[in-house]
């Protein structure tokens, strides 16, 4: 695969398709992320219809291990942020 896109391509491919200022866009995708990350913190689902879902996931605690020295270390229970992808992201990807 070759590099990954960042958001400031996004942000350049979506001003080239809609002749919008990158500036505005930015501060669009900027907000749009914060809220994403502000919702999910609260406790809430993202539900993006046929893109897919974004939520907090809790992990339980667990002893992990030191690779370095093998000691046992104890690690807390945790929210992890998980995605799940929609329908039709699932097809697009499969080639359908």
């Amino acid at each position: 695969m070759p590099g990954a896109v960042t958001k400031r391509d996004l942000v350049k491919t979506i001003a080239e398709n809609t002749g919008l200022k990158q500036g505005d866009i930015q501060k669009v995708v900027q907000v749009l992320l914060d809220s994403i990350i502000a919702e999910i913190a609260g406790g809430k689902r993202i539900e993006l219809r046929d893109f897919g879902v974004f939520e907090a996931r809790r992990k339980k605690a667990r002893i992990a291990r030191n690779p370095r020295t093998g000691e046992s270390v104890h690690v807390g229970e945790r929210l992890v942020p998980h995605f799940k992808a929609g329908r039709l992201m699932k097809l697009s990807l499969n080639g359908k």
